[in-house]
């Protein structure tokens, strides 16, 4: 796994082998969705939340290209331990990283972000209930982003402040936004 782009461009991290739930997103599918975001926004001005986090990977890359309030939510403790200790190798002291379950946090946070990222494990069943949260628990700024990855099976396109979606193989990503109308 590595970094594609940014101050931290082409460090490679090695994530455990015995990763139980967690699917790192591909390089070219990262590389199409960061493509899209530091088109459409000011990474140097984001408060980002990783729910999902697995290795970080998406964390990392936000880094990389500018964004200096981050938050991972991780469940796991193998991969919270995994980003912790990546998170001291690449010296990102800004980076927070909480174990919880993601639904739990998502239901007890009194933060709001610019952006939010979910990757959850595909076998998720309740997938659809985390744009809902988002939106509902008022997680996101005004014109505040939220990135669904997941796959084929799930369609997000007629839920309330869905945008667009970019196909990258079998990983799709729903982008939803804050805007002041949810259509």
């Amino acid at each position: 796994m590595r970094i594609i782009s940014g101050e931290l461009g082409g460090r490679r991290i090695s994530p455990p082998n015995n990763m139980p739930f967690t699917r790192p997103t591909t390089d070219i599918a990262k590389e199409g969705l960061f493509n899209i975001i530091e088109n459409n926004i000011d990474l140097s001005a984001v408060k980002s939340l990783d729910l999902f986090g697995g290795t970080g990977s998406i964390s990392y890359e936000l880094y990389s290209r500018g964004v200096r309030d981050l938050t991972i939510v991780e469940k796991d403790p193998a991969m919270y331990d995994f980003i912790s200790k990546s998170k001291n190798q690449l010296k990102i002291s800004e980076l927070k990283v909480i174990r919880s379950d993601v639904f739990k946090y998502m239901q007890q946070c009194s933060e709001k972000f610019n952006f939010i990222f979910a990757g959850p494990p595909y076998a998720l069943g309740n997938i659809e209930d985390l744009p809902k949260i988002v939106f509902s628990r008022e997680l996101l700024h005004e014109n505040g982003w939220f990135v669904l990855e997941h796959t084929p099976r799930n369609n997000f396109q007629q839920t309330p402040f869905f945008r667009s979606e970019r196909k990258y193989g079998t990983t799709i990503f729903s982008i939803f936004i804050n805007a002041s109308s949810p259509d």
